[in-house]
């Protein structure tokens, strides 16, 4: 597995419009194939910034790789110049890739 994430400095003020814009966009995601699932985080807040991360799950580090030349992926990222609402962050966002080396999964007994 691979988890493609993106850091987002937003600044303060505009995480309500940040996370419409997230919330109401089409990704095209689960039209890819390797696709797993997808997460918007919030995490904590600075004094300038509260900080976002996008987490995509891919099957391989090439599914993720096949996304980001597609047209999908294209579509989907049109709107991330915030043409319409202004720039809501304090910087580019950051890009980190991972590869998956250990899955912990509950016990039977204990998912239930």
């Amino acid at each position: 597995m691979y988890i493609a994430m993106n850091r987002f400095r937003v600044k303060k003020g505009s995480e309500e419009t940040f996370e419409r814009v997230w919330l109401s966009r089409e990704t095209y995601l689960d039209r890819m194939p390797g696709f797993v699932e997808f997460h918007l985080l919030k995490g904590p807040e600075a004094e300038d910034h509260t900080l976002y991360s996008s987490h995509t799950v891919w099957a391989t580090k090439g599914h993720f790789e096949a996304w980001t030349t597609s047209d999908e992926f294209k579509i989907a990222h049109a709107r991330a110049d915030n043409a319409n609402t202004g720039p809501l962050y304090l910087e580019h966002p950051k890009f980190e890739g991972f590869e998956v080396k250990q899955t912990v999964r509950p016990r039977e007994s204990d998912a239930a």
